[in-house]
């Protein structure tokens, strides 16, 4: 099957949205959770979620524009804290329910189940239900203008992870605890390890 950016531009907007977000292959789900000056709480599934660096650490995510309302960004921009939390196997039906459009001052968490935590006097919860979590400070955006979407990044504060979760070297297996990863915009994954290779080196 052959398509080309004229066919993939002729699909209607959700069949498009749908296959293009398989093209990236497996991604991350995470809940972003926030509150906004009036101490009401936000949470919403990402896909987006990707590594920035480790020497400072930092997280970044895709913002979609800001057309609409998107209280996720605006409670960041207005608190300069989140936490981004691993969706797991013993919630990916209400993570997923999130991207559900309600009304401003609906708590998401309340609406789909999920429970805010507040931890280590962290200034915005976390998702309790979530095995792994971070706690972030806004540092800076770019504007990506092909599309009108931002790269938001966030510098890692603190993480919650599970006891003895770390190994030695630092390999943390996200299928032990209970990860899931998803493709396009609704379909869940079990993962599972396949191998851990050894640090590549070119031959002497």
């Amino acid at each position: 099957m052959y398509l080309s950016y004229d066919d993939m531009m002729a699909m209607p907007q959700l069949k498009r949205a749908t296959l293009l977000n398989y093209f990236s292959g497996f991604k991350n789900a995470s809940l972003i959770a926030t509150m906004n000056n009036q101490q009401q709480h936000n949470v919403a599934i990402f896909n987006s979620v990707v590594h920035i660096g480790a020497n400072p650490p930092y997280l970044g995510f895709i913002q979609r524009p800001l057309s609409v309302a998107r209280e996720t960004y605006e409670n960041i921009k207005s608190i300069g804290y989140y936490t981004i939390n691993h969706v797991h196997l013993n919630h990916y039906p209400q993570a997923h329910q999130t991207s559900a459009k309600y009304k401003a001052g609906v708590s998401e968490f309340e609406a789909v189940g999920l429970t805010p935590a507040f931890k280590n006097n962290f200034p915005v919860p976390y998702v309790q239900e979530s095995i792994i979590q971070f706690g972030l400070q806004y540092q800076e955006e770019y504007y990506i203008q092909c599309n009108e979407t931002i790269l938001v990044i966030g510098k890692i504060l603190e993480a919650w992870l599970p006891d003895n979760s770390v190994a030695e070297d630092g390999h943390l297996n996200l299928s032990e605890w209970g990860t899931v990863a998803v493709t396009g915009l609704d379909t869940y994954h079990i993962t599972e390890k396949l191998a851990q290779m050894p640090y590549a080196r070119s031959p002497k």
